[in-house]
């Protein structure tokens, strides 16, 4: 290489050596990021500014010199798809950090042009395991963006590929990493099949894929002239159930309740060119995100924190919230028991939920007299209280979420506890696989009502006409929410908020459905919140009830549901 730069005349080799120079500052400021910290909002967003700068130098450069680079310098087509791949992973990255949907779009086009162009597509040919890992690695994350963005179709063609991509790779080589990655094929083709719970079929019976995030149709109506308190500015959603899919560090719970928590992107790829620049016509920056005004609330995913990680990210969550700002913790674990049930400290002696399971034959240290000590990694009531000096809603999906039930407000502040039913019907347990049923009510109203009611297929046509009842059961519990006199305070504060009021909303037709359902018989199959909704004006009230059992008749199942004078709560 050094011979041929030294027979270049001086444009060419001051070409290929300011190339050579923005690809190595490229790579070094790439290489920095998995430094930065992963949580707070201004330590890393400068450096994310000069990184996403010299990406955008890099990859016009290569552009407006392509047949010298190619020439001189040989410049492979696969080095070309390094550089938009590290591009697609810049954008994914700041969605993760930003939380705003619109960067996903951006990480796709970037992915998508790779394979339209098949940029990796003679890496099997260079001899070089290392870049068929790269392709294999691509394919993963390009997968990962599409999940997000619903592309299922493309998501399909794009295992296939993988699949035999990975043959490829093992037929050649024979790598010690042949086994990860057939267990990560593994885990993608089970994440899809577990999304897929019910099958919405149009009228030449091919599937409807459907999205789940807010949107002007379905954000509940508020009663004008309602007060705005507090908005969402903060979530943790945090994931540790053992037995439960996942994908890429996402539960299928995670990865159902950050949609739930987001505006649908706005899809502008068609007025995109995807070889123009890193961020055609636009920067982050120049996206505003230097305000304090943002479409979607900042989310920090956590698969498995260990109790040091989560109160860490709690710490800078709680720093970041702005006034009059909400945060939402949102936890899908397994149940970690007290050792006391019957005991008046309710902060530490009835368990909680354990975020970290311990590794397999790492064993628990033994106190005095051969009693265990309590579970590091499980995060019990009183660990949260010195968070609830600003407003807080918390959501527990767990097997143990009664430990939540007596969460005393010490500071004053807003705060509200969705708690999970602790137990599902035989019948349904099997299920659980699939993501827990309350985190689905919350997701899907309708998905997890025909998922209570085995249906497994439904006609789009029905689809529809059983969305609207849902989307009238909404807006008319949100009536009742606005004019209910016995309403504790915290939840008037949180109303305003578009995501937090359609999270209660769903919950109160959560808590309808299941005591309406025949297969769910107590408390312990019930979902529960406190401080108490009032049952007269919300919880049992006729007009919800009627909606959901006349949902019941529309979709044939009425014969499940109890009548309203039947049902037994206590029971």
């Amino acid at each position: 290489m050094a011979s041929e730069v030294q027979n270049l005349d001086e444009n060419e080799k001051k070409i290929v050596n300011e190339f050579c120079h923005h690809l190595e500052k490229s790579k070094q400021l790439f290489n920095g990021l998995r430094d930065l910290p992963q949580y707070g909002h201004k330590q890393w967003q400068s450096y994310f500014g000069r990184t996403f700068d010299v990406y955008t130098k890099l990859w016009k450069f290569q552009q407006q010199h392509r047949a010298i680079l190619d020439s001189k310098y040989g410049l492979k087509r696969w080095q070309i798809g390094e550089i938009a791949s590290k591009i697609g992973q810049l954008y994914y990255h700041y969605y993760l950090r930003t939380s705003e949907t619109n960067y996903l779009n951006e990480s796709f086009s970037f992915y998508s042009a790779i394979r339209m162009r098949a940029y990796y597509s003679k890496a099997s040919k260079e001899e070089r395991p290392d870049l068929m890992v790269k392709k294999l690695r691509y394919y993963a994350r390009f997968i990962v963006v599409c999940l997000l963005l619903k592309k299922m179709k493309l998501v399909r063609d794009l295992v296939r590929e993988l699949a035999k991509q990975i043959d490829d790779y093992t037929g050649t080589y024979e790598p010690e990493d042949q086994m990860e990655w057939n267990l990560v094929l593994g885990e993608i083709k089970a994440f899809i099949e577990a999304d897929n719970l019910i099958n919405v079929v149009d009228v030449d019976s091919s599937s409807i894929v459907l999205s789940h995030r807010l949107t002007p149709l379905n954000t509940p109506p508020l009663e004008k002239g309602t007060p705005v308190y507090l908005t969402l500015q903060e979530v943790l959603i945090v994931g540790n159930c053992h037995e439960q899919v996942k994908f890429s560090e996402l539960t299928l719970d995670m990865f159902r309740m950050l949609q739930s928590l987001e505006r649908e992107p706005q899809d502008d790829l068609s007025n995109q060119i995807y070889d123009n620049s890193p961020a055609p016509g636009r920067t982050p920056f120049e996206n505003g995100d230097r305000t304090n005004k943002r479409d979607n609330p900042h989310k920090y995913l956590l698969y498995k924190p260990t109790y040091g990680q989560l109160n860490t990210f709690l710490a800078s969550a709680f720093k970041e919230l702005p006034p009059n700002g909400a945060m939402v913790l949102y936890i899908s674990a397994d149940g970690c028991p007290g050792n006391q049930k019957h005991t008046d400290d309710a902060a530490y002696d009835l368990g909680g939920v354990i975020t970290n399971s311990r590794k397999e034959g790492e064993s628990q240290p033994k106190g005095k007299k051969g009693e265990f000590y309590k579970e590091m990694h499980c995060l019990h009531p009183g660990d949260l209280y010195p968070y609830t000096r600003k407003p807080l809603f918390l959501i527990i999906d767990s097997s143990n979420s009664s430990a939540f039930q007596n969460f005393p407000n010490l500071f004053g502040q807003p705060l509200v506890c969705l708690l999970s039913p602790e137990q599902v019907p035989v019948t349904m347990q099997d299920q659980q696989l699939k993501g827990n049923l309350f985190t689905l009510f919350l997701h899907c109203p309708l998905m997890a009502m025909c998922c209570v009611c085995n249906i497994g297929n439904i006609p789009v046509t029905l689809w529809d006409k059983c969305q609207t009842q849902v989307d009238k059961f909404v807006a008319d519990a949100s009536k009742l929410f606005s004019r209910a006199r016995k309403l504790d305070h915290a939840y008037v504060q949180f109303l305003g908020d578009d995501f937090l009021r359609l999270l209660l909303l769903r919950f109160v037709f959560c808590y309808i459905v299941l005591i309406l359902h025949r297969g769910f018989k107590g408390p312990s199959y019930y979902p529960a919140s406190h401080p108490a909704l009032p049952t007269d004006e919300i919880l049992e009230h006729p007009t919800l009830y009627k909606l959901v059992l006349d949902l019941a008749t529309m979709l044939e199942v009425r014969s499940l549901f109890a009548e309203p004078g039947d049902v037994d709560i206590s029971a």
